[in-house]
């Protein structure tokens, strides 16, 4: 909903990965080297740091990301099976209901994150958007418009190489394997204000834009995760900062990343179709 705010060298041939990474489990000499810190090593002799030092740039990131052992632990254990380095990201639905000048922006900045990668590591990564189809019906937007703009970035997004889902799919998907319901928890005040801000841009549903801003608040802690269930050894990206950081998922590590380009945050779906720069 509101926070919805080059060769690509990506590699998306994944099943060993994807078919093993529910059973990993990676051995604690493999996890802490010195002071602490990750040093694992795959039979190349590739280091998992120099991988993750590849996309972990200022080039990228807006800020420095939460759990960067987790990141490491993640990239080791993708090295060891010699598959590509996972990333998610949700990719939301604004205005336009057709594809754009920024969101193809966003795509190759994208790609040149996989890029970077595949320049030091083979298998390269593989990148997975998430359409928020929840937070655009919250929103206002209809299906019809939905389908027409989603439709249009995955034709898109899989010129790049990159794989697409519905958020709504992931949700049903996990409904079996919750246990409890996140979105029992009370709201923080800050994140209601700043998520209020935003509805008030947004918001097209009914009440008031702060009632948007919470029913926004409680959809996300349990989509959040349906997305750790679905996708349990990916680096979630994510185009806000760390202080909407308890909107994400709480297990997975998470890379802050500016959107279009290094120094542009502003989510492409927002961004009119003539107005980049």
């Amino acid at each position: 909903m509101f926070k919805d705010n080059a060769s690509s060298g990506v590699a998306v041939n994944d099943d060993r990965y994807r078919a093993s990474e529910n059973n990993m489990a990676v051995p604690s000499s493999d996890i802490a080297g010195a002071h602490g810190s990750p040093q694992v090593e795959s039979h190349t002799g590739l280091s998992a740091a120099n991988v993750l030092r590849s996309f972990n740039t200022w080039a990228f990131k807006r800020e420095q990301p939460a759990d960067p052992q987790l990141m490491l632990r993640f990239v080791s254990e993708a090295i060891a099976l010699e598959a590509p380095i996972r990333f998610v990201l949700y990719w939301g639905k604004g205005p336009r209901c057709n594809l754009g000048i920024p969101d193809i922006a966003c795509l190759d900045y994208l790609a040149a994150l996989a890029g970077r990668v595949r320049a030091v590591y083979e298998p390269g990564a593989a990148i997975k958007l998430i359409f928020t189809d929840t937070h655009a019906a919250l929103n206002g937007h209809s299906p019809a418009s939905m389908r027409g703009y989603f439709g249009e970035i995955d034709i898109k997004a899989r010129q790049y190489g990159f794989d697409t889902c519905w958020l709504s799919h992931i949700i049903r998907a996990a409904e079996a394997t919750a246990t409890s319901n996140p979105a029992d928890g009370a709201l923080p005040e800050e994140t209601l204000r700043r998520l209020s801000e935003s509805a008030k841009k947004w918001y097209r549903g009914e009440g008031t834009a702060e009632q948007g801003a919470l029913k926004y608040y409680r959809m996300n802690m349990i989509e959040k995760r349906a997305v750790e269930i679905a996708f349990p050894r990916s680096i979630f990206i994510t185009f806000n900062g760390s202080d909407l950081r308890n909107l994400f998922p709480t297990q997975l590590p998470i890379f802050f990343m500016y959107s279009l380009r290094r120094g542009m945050s502003v989510k492409p779906w927002f961004v009119a179709s003539d107005a980049t720069s």
